[in-house]
């Protein structure tokens, strides 16, 4: 079991990034948190505990030290995807090579 002190900061730290999350996307809530494989055995947390009120713990795979919110909806929906044009640069003219100078012609 890992020590209570470490599960105490994690359990506040989880607890401010959902309500951060549901106050900054009210249209869709939190309902999980994702942490590496890792840092769930090396905090005693197994797949699926609830460690908050209508929060469960999940296995993803991100970064260990690192966890991010799991919610039901979609952060993108409202951006416009940029298509990017690709564009060949081509030449007409054709420019001398210059190399540049070696120490001995200084």
């Amino acid at each position: 079991m890992a020590d209570t002190g470490k599960i105490a900061k994690n359990l506040e730290r989880f607890a401010q990034a959902v309500a951060a999350h549901d106050r900054e996307n009210p249209t869709h809530t939190a309902y999980g948190i994702g942490l590496a494989h890792f840092d769930m055995e090396r905090l005693g947390l197994e797949e699926g505990e609830e460690i908050l009120p209508g929060i469960t713990i999940h296995a993803d795979s991100g970064q260990s030290a690192n966890f991010r919110v799991l919610c039901d909806g979609e952060h993108n929906e409202g951006t416009v995807e940029s298509e990017e044009e690709v564009v060949e640069a081509v030449s007409t003219q054709a420019l001398p090579m210059v190399s540049p100078a070696s120490p001995s012609e200084l």
